[in-house]
């Protein structure tokens, strides 16, 4: 099976609706503030097999994908399922995968994500979906054909009213079948659910798909990327050990941990950092240095914070570090000295300061 950055057929996800006005998107962006540390409650089960799932769970309006990044468009067609479940009385149920398909039929593309399995769970959580069904992804799921995904899954465990998908959906073994043969599907009597498709979704000319999105943080540009996923890209990880060089000569800097997934491209961001979880956190605006801190003779990869609303705070190695990146400032450069540094550091933070203050 081929997935959805690639150009032929795929197991492909990515939902929308009409491309929005400038006024719109801006009024729909989740801008990070002190209100960002405040998580969403609500409740929702997590199914994490097939065999999870009651007998008698249903009926359920459902949609399948990778989810990764919960963007915007896969947010809209959640949103319809959800409205439309409460208004026939039936559950609205995401069915996703777990590990990431692609990284079982590329495991040699070193895939990374946009919104690992927790964030990725707390992001749909936050929708007010009912359920999320993790398939594991194995070669037998791999081998299903259209009619048995359609069948066992849709219908047979999850008695689905509604199929909610993107235009380009494809699924089953080989990514034989597609939105027009789950219509049909859908249309037999044995599994008699409706299918409900979404045209692509496009802000600005720029299609709003996961593989778009990591495009653009490739490319370092985290802004773009901000307002396709209606929140700003951000990394969740915990405090990790650092050579304290911001500590010493500019402002307090956290570094994180080891982080694997998707980064934006080695570069100094604008961010604003939330320390710790629950109701014991703290809120920074922030300046953020991505890459290898060339200046030091570094040669290993690090993510360095800088707090510029620093006050005393409680750190150890498992206190969590949420990292939402705003905008890009410069690429990484090699300084003459430590006080060439410092005084670039300190035209950073006054860029970043204007910038949060326009942001409001």
């Amino acid at each position: 099976m081929k997935f959805e950055d690639e150009k032929r057929r795929r197991w492909s996800f990515v939902v929308g609706v009409r491309i929005a006005t400038v006024r719109e998107i801006f009024a729909n962006d989740e801008r990070p503030s002190t209100n960002d540390c405040l998580r969403e409650k609500t409740s929702m089960l997590t199914f994490h097999k097939l065999d999870d799932v009651p007998r008698d769970f249903g009926p359920a309006l459902v949609s399948v994908g990778n989810f990764d990044g919960v963007h915007r468009a896969h947010r809209h067609v959640i949103d319809e399922i959800v409205r439309r479940a409460k208004a026939r009385n039936a559950q609205s149920v995401v069915v996703t995968f777990e590990p990431h398909p692609a990284r079982i039929l590329r495991p040699d593309q070193n895939f990374k994500l946009l919104t690992p399995l927790p964030e990725k769970l707390r992001l749909l959580k936050a929708t007010g979906v009912d359920a999320v069904l993790l398939l594991p992804f194995s070669r037998d799921l791999s081998l299903m054909t259209p009619h048995q995904f359609a069948h066992e899954i849709l219908k047979k465990r999850l008695h689905a009213l509604e199929v909610h998908e993107g235009y380009n959906f494809h699924f089953g073994h080989k990514a034989e079948g597609d939105i027009h043969l789950l219509r049909e599907l859908g249309r037999e009597k044995e599994m008699g659910f409706e299918v409900h498709d979404y045209p692509e979704m496009r802000l600005r000319g720029e299609r709003v798909s996961s593989s778009h999105i990591r495009k653009l943080l490739a490319e370092g540009r985290v802004s773009r990327a901000r307002h396709l996923l209606a929140r700003p890209f951000s990394i969740l990880s915990t405090a990790g050990r650092g050579r304290g060089y911001g500590a010493k000569y500019t402002v307090p800097t956290i570094n994180l941990a080891h982080y694997e997934e998707l980064v934006p491209k080695d570069g100094v961001y604008i961010t604003r950092t939330r320390i710790g979880a629950g109701n014991k956190n703290d809120c920074f605006d922030s300046v953020t240095n991505v890459g290898n801190r060339p200046t030091f003779g570094a040669d290993s990869f690090a993510i360095e914070t800088h707090l510029l609303n620093f006050h005393p705070i409680e750190l150890s190695a498992e206190t969590e570090v949420e990292l939402h990146f705003l905008d890009r400032l410069r690429d990484e450069i090699k300084f003459p000295s430590v006080e060439a540094l410092k005084e670039q550091i300190g035209r950073d933070v006054r860029k970043a300061q204007k910038y949060l203050r326009r942001l409001g």
